[in-house]
């Protein structure tokens, strides 16, 4: 069961969420599965209490170390390009973050394993996926940029975080035919596909966007 944290009227309504999917439709997000998901996602669990208000509103948040939850249309935008009209089967989250990314990739994927370097943000969002009772969720303390061979290859892999350059070693975990959905570059960002298939991979870059940026190592405190 839900925690009834944030319970406030207005910022929890179902007609407040619906507000932000209509939203998300009119900015061109087409794919009515991840529309369903986001829409049945109660988005302001995720956030801080003082910012709850705010959770469906078209902006990033902060949500503690230096970290953000994305938009509501970067996360619609990157699921709809991860799961392409396709089954998916296991998916790989560089950067679990406030988990409701992950909240909704465990909609959309049979398996979904999260890491995240921040020990302490780990902790809570491993609370808070649990309050929501998603069994098909494992998160993990570690570097994001190894990824998780042990549990690959995957359909898909989608970083929250932006870099420069993806490691060869980490798109390799990607099956023939997965897709990696992240965010590229430095002070100019963009949304980037990348395809496995049978010749190597592909490159596909899309729209400008704003992400903090992607590091190494971990944080056990």
């Amino acid at each position: 069961m839900v925690s009834v944290r944030h319970s406030g009227i207005g910022m929890t309504s179902q007609r407040t969420r619906m507000r932000m999917i209509e939203r998300l439709r009119a900015q061109g997000i087409a794919d009515e599965v991840i529309l369903s998901v986001m829409g049945a996602i109660p988005r302001h669990i995720f956030i801080e209490e003082a910012l709850a208000s705010r959770a469906y509103e078209d902006v990033s948040l902060p949500i503690n170390y230096g970290q953000t939850i994305s938009s509501p249309w970067i996360v619609a935008r990157m699921s709809e390009l991860l799961r392409a009209n396709t089954s998916l089967g296991k998916v790989l989250e560089i950067g679990t973050g406030c988990g409701y990314q992950t909240a909704v990739l465990a909609q959309i994927a049979q398996k979904v394993f999260s890491i995240e370097r921040i020990g302490p943000l780990l902790t809570r969002t491993r609370i808070r996926l649990q309050e929501l009772q998603i069994r098909n969720i494992y998160l993990k303390h570690a570097d994001g940029l190894l990824g998780l061979p042990e549990a690959g290859p995957f359909d898909g892999i989608i970083m929250t975080a932006v870099t420069t350059h993806v490691p060869h070693s980490l798109l390799e975990q990607l099956i023939v035919g997965g897709r990696m959905v992240f965010p590229k570059g430095t002070q100019k960002q963009n949304l980037c596909i990348i395809e496995r298939n049978s010749q190597g991979y592909t490159e596909t870059i899309l729209e400008e966007v704003n992400f903090v940026p992607l590091l190494s190592g971990v944080i056990k405190k």
